[in-house]
Parts: structure tokens; C-alpha cells; sequence
């Protein structure tokens, strides 16, 4: 009898070519297989009659065939298929291409379903190679169609009959992770309905029903698996930090920490005092001064005779936080180096040799402060910076350099703490919520393309003033195809530089780029070399230009709230009053609703709150760089209530069984879904 580790290979129907394709996909096993979720449901259910067809709309139309198919050959390998349907209500023009075999198979006088997009006019409506098929057998019309994520070589149809036929084999084997009365409790339905319903939906009502029953087990098992980590983090016990008088630090520093830096301290300090590895995440918005937090934590594990190490994700980023930081901590007698790619062999091979001997404190650096040949004496904590640039597995590989070393993550990506919850698994959170004194607000305007003259008036303004100017260009096209972006951003800096700004100096930077160029074009804007930069988002991550000023975004309708509250902060760094303007001529209500958010409010958490609402969590998940499992049918965004459903049902069997001896199937399921991300995740 099967069980669901079995090669896909195994399943009756499924060959070595199709395994082969499906191994494409990542499709393996019998789970992979039924796990291979939709992405979208087509609903045909519902067939309209031809009049009521909407040229640009794909839908179902049942119509007869009025007169025997033609077939025409066009040129050397393209042949088409013609026939004219209709119905009480009109005539409908379908074309095949390269479907020759349909004119043995479409019989005058039969009805059938057609199912693709209408095109046409009003008075003469056709189809490009829609799906057809007899009307009552449908397959693939007259129900709800799953839509899959494909690669070359599996077609919708492949995927789908390989599912069909993966179902059919496990119908007696797939356990059921919840617990009965968790289930009942929490009215959700069996596994197999939930299965062959998010597949195969009898009706929009059962895929629900499947839908919500799959999230919620997603989310009670990814809690159960949090909640077992941190509790095994718990169990490390390191020496604790002894308490160090930290009032030379803050007589050493230039200005006053705000109340909210001093908590997010006091936070960590406790956790490093505890005899646990600290594990915190320490964010804020762009500007709120969480460098000053990981200094202070240094200075208090370097007073402890501990080394410390700092992992930017760039060069540029790195050596900005040297310079930041190494003269006030080499003024408190902490001994700083600077360790990066492009750090010369020689200086390379020192740096080791100290940091393997103690004679380096805080080494703050790139990747290259993981590479193999680089050992610490004691290393006692580790920072990074931008965590969800990095994924975990090269936190890991830094804190593995270590013997359980403390770790903060520094993050400026405002987070809701429900998505904190998931994106960072087993983290503390501390959040700086306060601004320090002193820092301008933004001026933020949502224009439309028609106030690019007037766009380009203020920058020239600006620019004589003496300061400088982003200008950014999206890289996402209309059909969600990632275009050029070289092509982008250069022809459009090569315009701006010939047609509106030919006596200013303007330069362009873009993600394509070697990190060596782009480093040197930031490095150049820095020390105001250029006037304007275009750019791509790859600036979202950034080096401080204190005398940037303004920030013009393009097609502001095409990024995440969050994504543009990153983008503004690069501005706004020095003593001028700082501006963003987004263009956008998108019309939509929703697009001007979540363009005005941004004009109102620089509360990052608002805005990330916003965002989630109005987008769901795709902004923040970008690349699933964090190493946890994926979720594959729960939304953040839209299952809050879920998760807490989720959360608390498990919280509640953990009481009652923190090792899962009644629910075997559930232990089997989290160990898993965890042992790949284990490591990374401690």
C-alpha cells in the first residue's frame, strides 16, 4: 500500500517523463503532489449565452455547431481550424490553431461548451483556441477550475490529472493531524473533503470549507513547531552576562537615547543576563536609531570579555556603520575592524588572525565575516542588519562561529507583530516606536503624470539649492512579467540626463548591476558626485545621503505601502526639510486609497498594518528568504482571526500534552515541516 513519502513514480498514470517534468516543480512524493495547491480558481460554472459575451472576458458559452469545421493552412506549420457556433442569442466565430484533429471531432449540429476569451465587437463575437468539450462531459468546464502553478513542460491539464490520480491513491492513507475535538471545536472538516475540495471544489461554499480547514491546520501546526523551538532554545543555558555600569556608553554618545531605544536596551541587556541565548528582533522605522541599540549591546558583551560581530548585506551599508560606529566604540576602548569582500588579502589575513586571538572586539563586515577561514576567539554576539536580505541560513552560519551566541536582528521594515509572529518564528520582538527629536516629517504628494513638468521644476529648484534628488522606476510591467530593468532605468536616466536635466549630472543604478558598480554609483551619489540617481528599488536598502531631499517615485501604484514607506526613508536623513512625491495615473479607488495613506501618516507600523489589509502579506514575503516553512493556502492578511483561532488551539494541547503523545500524527507532521529549518532557526 502506498503512503505518502511514495515516489510520484509509483502512482498509476504517472510515467518517467511526467515524474521527470513534475520533479521540475519540486514534486517528488505523493504529499508534494497533493500539496501542490492552486494558485486561482477559474469558476465555470456558469455558461452565457453569446450576446452576453464581454470582448477582453474569458468565459463559458454553450453554443451548436452551425456548419461543418474548415481547415486552412496558412503557411509551413501553421494550420487553422475555423467554425461558426450560435445560439438563440447570436453567432460566435471560433479559430484553432494547429489543432487539425478538431475537424474530425466538431460535428455539425452538436452542441458544445466553449470556454476561453471573447474578443470581437458587439455584432460579431470570436474565440482564439478556447477549451471545447461536449456539453455534459465536462472536464474542464460546467465546475470550478483549479489554475496551477506550471513549469515547461506540465500543462494545467498534466497537473491536474496527476493530482486526480495522486487523491485517488492516498483516499485511505492521509492522516488527519488535528485532533477530533479541536475539529468539532473549531468546525472544520475532515482531511480527504478538505483535500479533494481545494482541488476539485464541488461549489464555492466547499472550497471554502476546504480552504479554511487547511489554514487553520497550517497555522496550528506552524505555531505548535514555534513554540517547540523557542522552548528548546529555552533549554540552552549559557553563562549569563554579568551587569555592567552602562552610564560611560551613554556619556560617550553625542545626543540622548529616546525612551524607546532605552527599553529596546533594557530588553536585550535582561536577555543577556538571563543564562538563555538572546534571540531578538529590534525593529523601527527607518531613522529611529536601532544601530545605537546593537552599539550598546556590543559595549555590554565586549565589558563581559565577549566578542562581537556586526553582518551588513552590503559593502557600502558595512562600511557606513564602520564609520558610524567604530570611532565612539574605539573612544570606549572597544578595538573595531572592518571585514568585507573587498577587503585586501593581507588586511584579510590579520583581521583573522586577531579576531581568532581576541584582539579584535567588534568585527562589523559583509558575508565575509562568515567565510570558513574566519574563527572568533569568543564570540558572544551577533548583529544583523536587514535580517530578511539575509535569510536565516547565514544568521546561522555567523552565530555557528560562536558557542550559542546571543543574537539581535535589526530590521527597518515595520512589521504588524501577527506577521512578526511568522516571519521571524522564534524571535523576541522589540519595537522603537518614537523618532528621535529633532527629525523633519516628510512632505508627501500623490500627483498624476501630468505634474512631471512641475516635478521637474522642483528638482531643478532643489538641485541649485544644493541638494539631491532620487528618482525610482518600478521594475514590475503591466503583465506581471519582470521586463528589462536595465533597459528601464538607463533609457530613462539617458532622458532625463539629454532632455530635461543636460547641465545637471545624472546616473542610474539597477539590481543587474556587479554589487562592485553599484557600490561605486552610490558611493559617487554619496559624496554628491551625481545630482539625480534613477534607480530601481535596490536603493530600498541604502547608504545615508543626509543631502538627498527628495524622492520621486514613478508608477507609485505598482509597489507595496511598505515598500514605498522604505523608499521615502531614504530621504529625510540630513537637517532640510525633505520631500516624496509619488506619480501615479491609475484610476482605480483602491490605488488612490493606499496612495493617500501615504500622504497622511510616516507611522511605519500604520502603514504595514495598511498594507496587510489592502494587500495581504505578499510585500513582506517577497523571497521566502527566512528559512521557515512556507505557508501555502493560509494569508496572513486575510486569516488573523485564524491565526488566533489556530494559536490558541494549540497553546491549549501544548498545556495539556507539551510532548504530543495523543496526537502522533500532529508531532510526525511539525518535525517535518521543521527539520529542514531547524538548524537555521536556533
Amino acid at each position: 500500500m502506498a503512503d505518502l513519502n511514495t515516489d510520484v513514480r509509483m502512482i498509476r498514470g504517472i510515467g518517467e517523463q511526467r515524474a521527470k517534468a513534475l520533479g521540475k516543480l519540486g514534486i517528488a512524493t505523493l504529499r508534494d503532489l497533493i500539496s501542490w495547491f492552486p494558485r486561482k480558481y477559474d469558476d465555470r460554472t456558469q455558461a452565457k449565452r453569446i450576446a452576453d459575451l464581454v470582448p477582453g472576458e474569458s468565459a463559458c458559452v454553450a453554443a451548436m455547431i452551425a456548419s461543418p469545421p474548415t481547415v486552412s493552412h496558412i503557411r509551413k506549420g501553421m494550420d487553422l481550424v475555423k467554425v461558426r457556433a450560435v445560439d438563440e442569442s447570436g453567432v460566435l466565430d471560433v479559430t484553432f490553431f494547429n489543432q487539425t484533429w478538431l475537424k474530425n471531432q466538431l460535428h455539425q449540429g452538436e452542441t458544445y461548451i466553449f470556454y476561453g476569451r471573447a474578443e470581437g465587437s458587439l455584432l460579431r463575437k470570436t474565440m482564439a483556441s478556447p477549451i471545447v468539450e461536449q456539453e455534459g462531459r465536462g472536464e474542464f468546464t460546467g465546475r470550478i477550475v483549479p489554475i496551477y502553478p506550471l513549469t515547461a513542460g506540465v500543462s494545467q491539464l498534466i497537473l491536474s490529472r496527476s493530482i486526480r490520480q495522486g487523491l485517488d491513491a492516498c483516499a485511505d492513507i492521509l492522516p488527519d493531524v488535528l485532533p477530533d475535538e479541536i475539529r468539532q471545536e473549531h468546525h472544520l472538516c475532515r482531511i480527504n473533503y478538505a483535500y479533494e475540495n481545494i482541488h476539485f471544489p464541488e461549489s464555492a461554499e466547499a472550497l471554502d470549507i476546504a480552504r479554511r480547514r487547511l489554514a487553520f491546520e497550517e497555522l496550528f501546526l506552524f505555531t505548535i513547531g514555534l513554540k517547540r523551538l523557542r522552548r528548546r532554545r529555552e533549554v540552552v543555558h549559557v553563562p549569563p552576562c554579568r551587569a555592567v555600569d552602562m552610564d560611560a556608553f551613554y556619556a560617550a554618545l553625542p545626543f540622548s537615547l529616546t525612551d524607546a531605544q532605552r527599553r529596546c536596551v533594557d530588553e536585550a541587556l535582561a536577555d543577556m543576563t538571563s543564562g538563555t541565548p538572546m534571540n531578538r528582533l529590534c525593529q523601527g522605522d527607518v531613522g529611529s536609531g536601532k544601530t545605537m541599540v546593537a552599539a550598546a549591546c556590543v559595549y555590554f558583551a565586549v565589558k563581559n570579555g565577549r566578542q562581537a560581530a556586526l553582518m551588513a548585506p552590503t559593502e557600502i551599508l558595512a562600511q557606513q556603520h564602520y564609520a558610524g560606529l567604530a570611532p565612539l566604540m574605539e573612544n570606549l576602548g572597544v578595538r573595531c575592524a572592518l571585514l568585507t569582500g573587498s577587503t585586501p588579502a593581507k588586511t584579510k589575513r590579520s583581521i583573522a588572525a586577531q579576531l581568532s586571538t581576541g584582539e579584535i572586539d567588534f568585527a562589523i563586515g559583509t558575508h565575509a565575516l562568515i567565510t570558513g577561514s574566519v574563527e572568533y576567539a569568543d564570540l558572544g554576539l551577533v548583529v544583523t542588519d536587514e535580517q530578511h536580505r539575509f535569510g536565516v541560513g547565514q544568521r546561522a552560519a555567523l552565530a555557528g562561529k560562536g558557542e550559542h551566541p546571543h543574537t539581535l536582528v535589526m530590521s527597518a521594515t515595520p512589521i504588524p507583530r501577527t506577521l512578526a509572529l511568522i516571519l521571524y518564528g522564534d524571535l523576541d520582538v522589540s519595537v522603537i516606536d518614537q523618532l528621535p527629536p529633532g527629525r523633519r516629517p516628510i512632505k508627501t504628494y500623490a500627483v498624476p503624470g501630468s505634474y512631471h513638468p512641475r516635478v521637474y521644476a522642483f528638482l531643478r529648484k532643489l538641485v541649485a539649492e544644493g541638494r539631491q534628488a532620487y528618482v525610482v522606476c518600478p521594475q514590475v510591467s503591466e503583465n506581471d512579467e519582470l521586463p528589462d530593468e536595465r533597459k528601464a532605468v538607463t533609457e530613462y536616466a539617458k532622458k532625463l540626463q539629454a532632455e530635461v536635466f543636460p547641465d545637471l549630472k545624472v546616473a542610474f543604478v539597477h539590481g543587474k548591476m556587479k554589487p562592485k558598480e553599484k557600490d561605486a554609483v552610490m558611493t559617487a551619489f554619496a559624496a554628491h558626485e551625481t545630482d539625480i540617481l534613477v534607480s530601481t528599488t535596490v536603493i530600498e536598502v541604502g547608504v545615508d545621503v543626509p543631502n538627498a531631499a527628495v524622492m520621486v517615485i514613478e508608477n507609485a501604484e505598482r509597489f507595496g505601502l511598505s515598500q514605498l514607506h522604505q523608499l521615502r526613508g531614504r530621504v529625510g536623513r540630513g537637517k532640510h526639510q525633505s520631500y516624496c512625491i509619488l506619480i501615479s495615473d491609475n484610476q482605480n479607488e483602491e490605488t488612490k486609497q493606499r496612495l493617500r495613506v501615504m500622504t497622511k501618516t510616516a507611522d511605519g507600523f500604520k502603514i504595514a498594518e495598511e498594507d496587510l489589509r489592502l494587500r495581504g502579506p505578499g510585500d513582506f514575503f517577497g523571497q521566502r528568504q527566512h528559512g521557515l516553512p512556507g505557508l501555502r493556502v493560509a494569508d496572513i492578511g486575510c486569516d488573523t482571526q485564524l491565526l488566533k483561532e489556530a494559536q490558541q488551539a494549540a497553546e491549549a494541547l501544548l498545556a495539556k500534552d507539551p510532548e504530543l503523545e495523543t496526537c502522533p500524527a500532529a508531532a510526525e507532521r511539525v518535525a517535518e515541516l521543521f527539520t529542514q529549518n531547524a538548524d537555521a532557526l536556533n
